[in-house]
């Protein structure tokens, strides 16, 4: 067996239950042969109870020196307190792109579900530009939040989309707007991927949705999609639809490219209700894992990896109490590592 070159990547365990899932994930590739090399840094909560900030400048130091990234979930305080690390994150290393893609691999309500979500991750309401008008005595009468598209960015993200889909054997994107309404920041994002569309014709298919019908449509028939372009706020709540339609949150991966870094994430949150219990269920993570170890060039380790969840799942039956199962956390890893072993 060839040795499997270790790669520099930072690793931030993140907060609640993140601890949990990443040390399980670390466990499982190391027994597929410890591909890489980790700096271990903080964010988030943790970052602030370690050193200070929500995004330390170790952190970032650490991720401009690998340009890789594996990050378990980050709190992001309701209401008030700091802002979203991972908000920050992506904004830090312009990562415009955020690919999530689900597939059913325990049986459950929706059967051959194979579905990817791309989402422009830089722009839109999520970035959360916020600022209150006071009134009176009111100091937070009124709420405005901006939204910006630029024509750049969203050429950008759709040109990823269908790049994406070329190289991976996808056939059809359906682009998620509410152009009927927010003609101006929506439409923006529509009119763009229609351009990049026409030099993708006879190659990759294109259609467009309004959200709230695309909403609709996954409940009642998702196999009519292929893949899904969002601008970010859309595609922040479309890739939680996704997941639901596989097994929930802990059933879906994501991953966030810019230019040359690339940051591979859980797609649920932190969970402080079931956080030190050992009951959480990493597979999240370890398929963002497998979208990393794709990558850096390591196909053939993703491969065994899913094979392995797919198998430790439907033959040997062993799930984590959200997949209606009684595995803990770290039973769950021990059973992914002995099928590795098998493999």
């Amino acid at each position: 067996m060839s040795t499997i070159p270790q790669i520099p990547a930072t690793l931030i365990p993140g907060d609640g239950i993140g601890p949990e899932i990443v040390a399980a994930t670390v466990q499982i590739l190391d027994a597929l042969g410890s591909p890489f090399l980790w700096d271990t840094q903080h964010a988030g909560v943790a970052g602030v109870t370690h050193c200070g900030s929500p995004l330390p400048l170790e952190t970032l130091d650490s991720i401009r020196k690998t340009k890789l990234a594996l990050k378990g979930p980050l709190t992001t305080p309701i209401g008030g307190g700091f802002r979203s690390s991972n908000v920050g994150l992506r904004e830090e290393f312009q990562l415009f792109s955020n690919v999530r893609p689900v597939r059913t691999i325990v049986p459950g309500r929706f059967e051959n579900i194979d579905l990817v979500l791309v989402r422009e991750n830089l722009g839109g309401f999520y970035v959360a530009h916020e600022y209150y008008i006071a009134v009176d005595n009111d100091p937070k009468a009124v709420a405005v939040s901006t939204g910006v598209n630029t024509r750049d960015a969203c050429k950008r993200i759709a040109r990823f989309a269908f790049e994406y889909a070329v190289k991976n054997g996808r056939k059809k994107i359906t682009v998620i707007h509410k152009a009927n309404i927010l003609k101006a920041l929506s439409g923006i994002f529509l009119d763009a991927a229609r351009e990049i569309a026409a030099e993708y014709e006879g190659r990759v298919q294109m259609n467009d949705m309004i959200v709230d019908a695309c909403a609709m449509q996954l409940v009642l028939n998702p196999w009519q999609f292929d893949m899904l372009l969002c601008t970010n706020l859309f595609g922040d709540i479309l890739s939680d639809e996704l997941a639901g339609l596989v097994g929930g949150l802990g059933m879906a991966p994501g991953a966030n490219f810019g230019d040359d870094t690339a940051i591979f994430e859980a797609v649920h949150g932190s969970a402080p209700d079931i956080a030190g219990q050992g009951v959480a269920n990493p597979i999240s993570l370890l398929l963002a894992s497998g979208l990393m170890l794709e990558h850096v060039g390591l196909s053939v380790l993703a491969h065994r990896l899913r094979v392995a969840i797919d198998e430790t799942l439907n033959v040997d039956q062993i799930r984590t109490r959200d997949l209606k199962g009684t595995a803990s956390t770290i039973q769950f890893s021990d059973a992914v590592v002995r099928r590795l072993k098998i493999n």
